[in-house]
């Protein structure tokens, strides 16, 4: 096999790519402007420098392929995924720089390797024959969101709510899924306002009720200026408002600031209506989330009242790829 010096068109899924002396670090925010994002100890740098959603994108002519990279401290899951399909799961332990996948098809079919989530990635070269990049020319979704949206208790990468829909509907993903750090940022609204996105949705609350950091008097109008700064360059994107899925210790018992998971969802939809009726916003659409992950899963996929299991983040995505799809894509 030819070994491959990757390049930054072999990388999707990333907003930035750091170079470094032999590898290549995706980023989920402009990688030269991370003092512009501050949060408590760094935790959303630290969530911006996991490549969650990114894939490596190409194609081969090997059945065989070698990706390699710096090491981590941290065993790391990666999947290969042809046609939407994932093939192969495996995991690189600490410590080790490859990983090998088996069993490609060897034509000009494009190759998808999820990128594990656990922790930052330097990537370093692709060995395999005939290796190009592969372009990405379908419908550019993004999603924003907290760690329901990152989900790391999901099996693999390829298997979050976010990979799972992207797979079943055919989208180029980008997930910008930051743990505990969805605060409705403007710096973030700016981020997704400058990139080049087809396709919006929003899963907002949580996050701003654990740590209380807006109230009911400033949610509403954080919804409503965060949208009015993307629609700046994206007058005309398919926009999804997804309020939170069920947390049943927070559904009526209020937080620090007097706020709950119930008013949070009366407050989104009040915040699209506002901006349909006031801005003249048709493409701009209310889901609630009970609809996608609700009371009945709670027993068997919500072990900590919080945050889905593997096989929940996946019924989340079947039933975002069923309910909310469907009514954004027919706005494409």
């Amino acid at each position: 096999m030819s070994l491959t010096q990757l390049t930054p068109d072999y990388i999707q899924g990333a907003i930035s790519i750091e170079p470094g002396e032999g590898y290549l670090k995706p980023w989920r925010t402009n990688y030269l402007q991370t003092d512009l994002f501050p949060s408590v100890d760094d935790r959303l740098l630290e969530r911006m420098a996991s490549p969650v959603g990114v894939r490596v994108r190409f194609t081969t002519k090997s059945t065989t392929v070698t990706l390699s990279m710096l090491p981590s401290k941290r065993d790391r899951l990666y999947d290969l995924v042809i046609n939407a399909t994932i093939r192969e799961t495996k995991q690189v332990p600490a410590g080790e720089t490859s990983i090998t996948f088996n069993d490609l098809p060897g034509d000009e079919t494009p190759v998808d390797i999820w990128l594990a989530f656990v922790d930052s990635t330097s990537l370093t070269t692709l060995a395999g024959e005939s290796v190009q990049p592969a372009a990405d020319p379908r419908t550019k979704w993004l999603t924003y969101g907290s760690s329901i949206t990152q989900c790391n208790e999901s099996h693999s990468p390829a298997r979050s709510w976010p990979g799972t829909v992207a797979r079943a509907c055919d989208l180029n993903l980008t997930c910008l899924g930051f743990a505990g750090q969805c605060h409705l940022d403007s710096m973030i609204a700016r981020l997704i306002r400058d990139r080049d996105v087809d396709l919006l949705t929003m899963k907002l609350g949580i996050n701003m009720l654990g740590a209380a950091s807006l109230s009911p008097r400033t949610f509403k109008g954080a919804v409503i200026g965060f949208v009015q700064i993307i629609r700046e360059t994206h007058p005309d994107i398919p926009i999804g408002i997804i309020s939170p899925i069920i947390s049943p210790p927070r559904e009526t018992t209020p937080n620090a600031v007097r706020f709950t998971l119930s008013a949070m969802r009366e407050e989104l939809i009040d915040a699209v209506d506002r901006i349909k009726r006031v801005a003249g916003d048709d493409r701009i659409f209310y889901f609630n989330g009970l609809d996608i992950f609700g009371n009945d899963l709670v027993a068997d996929y919500l072990p900590d009242d919080l945050h889905p299991n593997g096989d929940g983040y996946e019924i989340m995505g079947r039933n975002v790829a069923e309910r909310i799809m469907p009514t954004l894509m027919a706005e494409l």
